[in-house]
């Protein structure tokens, strides 16, 4: 740990974790926290140690660096989440990327998949105790590009045929899957994913997507928002009331606060249930013997 978690009391006090915190719309979400909930705790978690340090720095936020291309680097966080804190009230999964490949990890996994999927189910998975416990609410950031996704359980990785931004809808997919199912075996949480909107920031601009040139077009400017605005989005389902604001197990599109439209894989019987185990077994986690 970078700094010394409070343990100060206060009634209301919750405890919020956000990943992918040190820029874009996790640093953004945490700004707005602070500024409409300075009594909640927050902790920030973020790969980059300087811009993760300065964002926490400036709303008074506790922090951890955890890079999701190393699942050693979970596992680790993890353990320091329940070494310092009682309660985690909400942990908003936000990490994410695009990335050129394929691209393997060290764990052996398609670089996109792990960063965006596999990586936050872990997190969610070593944490079960709890946020049981805590009957916390668990916070997806999904994509609309979910509806592009072309998922083969056969090659959850999507290594035979790689497309970098398919791989991308897929693991936005998985992260709706993985909510859908969250809710199915756990109902006591509130899980929850959301598409933030079309933000225009670095995503992707080191990669040779399509999505790089839909983000440096002059126009992109018609059609994006920027960070500060999607981070007033995750805002909302961090600070948002399961079963009033939202309903668990569910999938919204964050602009209009609608249900989202979701790939026909997410409708599919029994998909979502088949999808968790595979990717259960891909992490060599088993949900019943947390």
């Amino acid at each position: 740990m970078q700094r010394r978690i409070r343990f100060t009391k206060l009634k209301s006090m919750r405890t919020i974790v956000i990943t992918g915190a040190s820029s874009g719309i996790g640093a953004q979400a945490a700004r707005h926290l602070a500024h409409s909930h300075p009594e909640d705790r927050l902790i920030l978690i973020g790969r980059n140690p300087d811009r993760t340090k300065r964002v926490a720095a400036e709303v008074g936020a506790d922090y951890f660096f955890a890079d999701y291309s190393r699942l050693a680097d979970v596992r680790r966080l993890a353990v320091k989440l329940r070494d310092t804190t009682d309660r985690i009230d909400v942990l908003a999964n936000n990490a994410g990327g695009l990335f050129n490949g394929p691209s393997l990890t060290q764990d052996g996994f398609e670089l996109t998949f792990q960063t965006n999927h596999l990586a936050p189910m872990l997190l969610t998975h070593e944490l079960l105790p709890m946020l049981q416990q805590s009957r916390a609410t668990v916070v997806a950031t999904a994509s609309m590009a979910n509806l592009m996704a072309r998922p083969d359980l056969t090659d959850l990785n999507g290594l035979r045929e790689f497309h970098a931004f398919r791989n991308y809808a897929n693991s936005k997919l998985a992260n709706i899957l993985f909510t859908q199912e969250l809710f199915a075996r756990f109902p006591e949480l509130n899980p929850v994913a959301f598409h933030p909107g079309v933000v225009h920031t670095n995503f992707s601009l080191d990669t040779r997507s399509l999505a790089k040139y839909l983000y440096k077009i002059p126009l992109a400017r018609f059609y994006t928002i920027d960070d500060t605005e999607g981070g007033k989005h995750l805002t909302y389902f961090i600070t948002g009331t399961p079963g009033i604001m939202w309903e668990p197990g569910h999938y919204y599109d964050g602009p209009s606060r609608t249900p989202g439209r979701i790939n026909k894989h997410a409708t599919a019987p029994g998909f979502a249930a088949r999808h968790f185990d595979l990717s259960s077994d891909m992490l060599g986690i088993d949900w019943q013997k947390n």
